[in-house]
């Protein structure tokens, strides 16, 4: 994939530092953003400081992104924070929080990098959850989130057919990041029970899900959620 570009957000730890990883060795250009400074380094790597909820300074991160390696195509949309509380005891403040990284974000990271994309096509990744169809108690707001970036996964992968840009969607069950330290261990074991397959997720299970959805023979392949570990 010599001379492709991939921006990865919210990438500076956990799963997105670990794509960024993967995808340089790949032979991929990488760039990547977050609320605060990256430690990572490498030669074809370029990180930006960049508040995903922030409009105004996602667009000033695409304008100057593209510059770099000549242009962006693929975008992997993995900035998402959660919230674990039952839905009485959730502030205001937390869904405004929540929606604005997760649904805010993703939107206007697809937004602006399509118009980058539209020359020769792209490839948008989300990232959802299990949470969604499993319906899971105390994670109403979180859920919320990644059910409207579903809904927005299968429209624009309609608007932005046209240009030849695919847009789909991976949920994974829990892995063991930052995300879901937080989260009981009874918890944990109870959704691993609705699953098929009762593990954790691996993040190799995530790498095999986005090469799918990028590669060149994916072409015809848009507007999918493909949920790890067997719902």
């Amino acid at each position: 994939m010599k001379n492709k570009t991939i921006f990865i957000t919210g990438n500076r730890k956990g799963i997105g530092l670990h794509l960024t990883k993967y995808y340089l060795a790949q032979g991929y250009n990488v760039l990547g953003c977050s609320r605060k400074e990256s430690s990572f380094s490498h030669e074809n790597y370029r990180h930006f400081l960049c508040d995903v909820a922030d409009e105004k300074s996602v667009n000033e991160v695409i304008r100057q992104a593209k510059k770099v390696f000549n242009g962006i195509d693929i975008l992997i949309n993995n900035a998402g924070i959660a919230s674990l509380n039952h839905s009485l005891l959730t502030p205001g403040s937390t869904v405004r929080n929540v929606f604005e990284t997760n649904f805010y974000g993703s939107f206007f990271f697809s937004r602006e990098c399509a118009k980058a994309m539209r020359n020769n096509g792209g490839r948008i990744v989300n990232f959802s959850t299990v949470a969604v169809p499993l319906n899971l108690e105390g994670e109403m707001v979180y859920a919320s989130s990644k059910a409207a970036i579903e809904k927005m996964t299968k429209i624009l992968a309609k608007e932005l057919a046209d240009y030849k840009i695919t847009v789909n969607a991976l949920g994974p069950s829990p892995i063991y990041t930052d995300l879901i330290k937080v989260i009981p261990k009874d918890k944990i074991d109870e959704l691993l029970h609705q699953q098929a397959i009762h593990r954790l997720g691996e993040l190799e299970d995530v790498e095999n899900v986005i090469d799918f959805f990028i590669s060149p023979k994916s072409s015809f392949i848009t507007g999918q959620i493909i949920y790890l570990g067997g719902l």
